[in-house]
Order: C-alpha cells, then sequence, then structure tokens
C-alpha cells in the first residue's frame, strides 16, 4: 500500500432502471485545455481530498492515472494537500478508504466498480464524509438507488465512443477480422466490447462487409477475459490467441492489459493497430504511439477535478454525472500517426455517426442507454 500527498505518481452491475433515469443528470466537465473546468478558488477549512486506486495502480496509463491527475489539479486549484493509497489487491479496498478515514480525509474518491461495495458501507457509516464513485453508481442492494446522499457517481456511457472505434477499425482492416478481449466480464468492462462490436455490425450492414469480431459474443454478451487487471502472462496469453486468428486490429479493455497486447503486436512480425481505452493513450504512453489506431475516451480526468473543486469550495454535488457523446463526457481519440493511414472519409462518416448516435437515429444499445 502506498500513500501519497501531493506527489506526483509516475508512470458491479447495477439496476439498469436507475441508469436510465440517471443519463444526462448532470452536466458536462469542461475539458477546455486550462487546468481546470471550475473556477479555482480557495477550499473550505479542514478540506482534505483523498484518493483510492483499485488493483491497477496509479500508473497505469489509463484508468486510475486519469482519476489522480484529476485530483492532483483540483488540489493545486485549491491550494491543499490530497492523500492517494494505491491497492495491491481486493483485500486492500476497505482497510484503504478506512485509514483514509482515520486520517481526516473529508473527501474520498474510489476509482472503479470493484470498490463499490466498501464504497457503499463507509459512505452509510460516515454521513459526514463525502464520496465520488468513479464506473459505479454504489447501488450495492439493488433498489434502483445509490446507497447513500453523500455519494456522487460518475459513470460513462462508452458504448457510444466504442461504436465509432469499431466502425473504425472496420474501415481500416484489411483482414476482415478485429479482436478484442477484456480483464473480466464486469458492465464496465464488456460495455466497450459490446459497443465495438456494434460498431463493426454498422460497417457491415452500410457497405455490405463482412468483418468479424474475435473475442466478444454479443448474443452471449460472453467473450475472452484474463481474469484480472494486470499486464502478466494471462494477457499475454489471451492477446496472443487472439492474434494467432488473424485480426489486424485489437482492443484490450482494462488498464494496464494493453502492455500486453502491445508486446504480442510487435512479436507476431505482423502490422496489427491497437486501440486504446480510458486516457488517449498516445500521449499517455508514447511507447506504444506507433501502434494506436486511437482511444476510446473517458474524461475521468476531468470529472474529477470538477467534483473535488466543487466539494473544496463547500459546494458537493451528488447529481450522478452519465458521460456520453452529447455532453463529451465519452469520445474517440485522434488518430495520430494513423492520419494519412485510414480513409480519407472516414472522419466524416464517423461525425455523421456520432450525430445519430446523438440525435438518437442510430441506437447503441448499453446498460446506460436511456
Amino acid at each position: 500500500m502506498t500513500v501519497s500527498t501531493r506527489k506526483r505518481l509516475l508512470g458491479g452491475l447495477v439496476a439498469a432502471s436507475m441508469f436510465v433515469a440517471l443519463a444526462g443528470c448532470a452536466s458536462a466537465p469542461e475539458d477546455n485545455g486550462e487546468t481546470g473546468g471550475a473556477d479555482a478558488g480557495g477550499a473550505v477549512e479542514g478540506f482534505l481530498p483523498c484518493m483510492v486506486s483499485d488493483a491497477g495502480g496509479f500508473d497505469d496509463k489509463s484508468f486510475n492515472q486519469l482519476g489522480y491527475e484529476g485530483l492532483e489539479r483540483a488540489a493545486d486549484q485549491l491550494g491543499v494537500d490530497f492523500k492517494a493509497v494505491e491497492s495491491g489487491s481486493e483485500s486492500d479496498y476497505a482497510p484503504n478508504i478506512t485509514s483514509l478515514i482515520d486520517q481526516g480525509c473529508t473527501l474520498i474518491i474510489t476509482v472503479g466498480f470493484a470498490l463499490a461495495a466498501a464504497a457503499g458501507e463507509a459512505a452509510t457509516a460516515n454521513p459526514d464524509i463525502e464520496f465520488v464513485s468513479i464506473d459505479d453508481v454504489v447501488d450495492n442492494d439493488f433498489d434502483g438507488e445509490t446507497d447513500a446522499p453523500n455519494i456522487k457517481p460518475i459513470v460513462f456511457d462508452t458504448a457510444q465512443a466504442a461504436f465509432l472505434a469499431g466502425y473504425a477499425s472496420a474501415s481500416f482492416s484489411t483482414a476482415k477480422k478485429v479482436g478484442t478481449f477484456g480483464g473480466m466480464n464486469f458492465p464496465t468492462v464488456s460495455i466497450f466490447m459490446d459497443g465495438f462490436a456494434q460498431g463493426v455490425e454498422y460497417w457491415n450492414e452500410q457497405k455490405g462487409d463482412n468483418v468479424e469480431v474475435i473475442g466478444w459474443d454479443r448474443a452471449a454478451q460472453d467473450g475472452v477475459f484474463t481474469g484480472g487487471f494486470e499486464a502478466n502472462q494471462d494477457a499475454i496469453n489471451a492477446a496472443q490467441g487472439i492474434v494467432d486468428q488473424g485480426v489486424d486490429v485489437l482492443l484490450p479493455v482494462g488498464g494496464p492489459i494493453y502492455q500486453s497486447a502491445a508486446s504480442v503486436i510487435r512479436g507476431s512480425g505482423r502490422e496489427i493497430a491497437l486501440l486504446g481505452v480510458d486516457a488517449d493513450v498516445f500521449e499517455t504512453d508514447p511507447s506504444v504511439a506507433d501502434l494506436l489506431l486511437t482511444s476510446i475516451r473517458k474524461l475521468i480526468d476531468v470529472g474529477v477535478e470538477e467534483a473535488v473543486v466543487a466539494a473544496g469550495q463547500g459546494d458537493f454535488d451528488a447529481t450522478p454525472f452519465v458521460g456520453t457523446l452529447e455532453n463529451g463526457g465519452v469520445g474517440l481519440a485522434p488518430f495520430h500517426d494513423f492520419e494519412d493511414r485510414v480513409s480519407p472519409d472516414l472522419q466524416g462518416e464517423l461525425d455523421e455517426i456520432a450525430a445519430g448516435i446523438i440525435d438518437g437515429s442510430i441506437p447503441v444499445e448499453s446498460y446506460l442507454a436511456g
């Protein structure tokens, strides 16, 4: 377990009816290119924001790192210290939250759906402490409501952005086979894989093509999973099994498991494009930049930053934020080094598809869809 204070770290399925009710409840974070989306200002006396990572760690170049960066920026704006505790395994979640409570944290951010149970229990037992839950609404009793009024959920309908990535991947593929695999078959993981497959299906429908998706079965809602979220031999085996089937685009979903996928791609001797998730991985991990077609983005850092700044200024708002294409909470990263390798018509087609998803004329299925 690692605890940091103002230190830069280096490189649950819930009731579907609740998500329908939540969609669009809160305004989008403002990604304006500046240090913060909310107005800077002094914090209320005694404000101490804190964060607990999931097992991926804060240097995952993805999900946890984005959350940490948002907390770091908010603390800088407010002029306060913060604490960040890294979890090595699931058994660390509850003790880490308890440790932060004991250290006087007034706002605790839990990164990932895996912490939902521990966050719900802690929030219920400590009503004077504010919580922010990334990627889970903390409905542990499945009654369609967040378990405590002092929890702000930040969740993302990434199927919409993954749909665009699937369409782009099908457009790019010459092998007519694209692949995906995930860490574990949880909704926040499979939502990427299923949206990706829907995008490929849409390409096939529009173009009369037959691009195949390896690694995810939409009918069965199951596919290839490593059993965890570590860049280890299991992730290498999963990636290798898909690459051996002839794909030329690969989407790994689950924090650092993309690093295992990248190693398999480099060892294959073939040209295989990689897709990133959560962050624009081209920016967060230059070591794989040459492999990246694009990334499916969540604005985790901006959402955390604004929630922390608001709480620090005494304006904590428990209204859930659901990121969509319409409010800018999810999106597709640029093609970067692949810009000259994709079809010149592709970006225009993606813009039209995004507009159709927003206006509802192109439906995208997900457990967060309204």
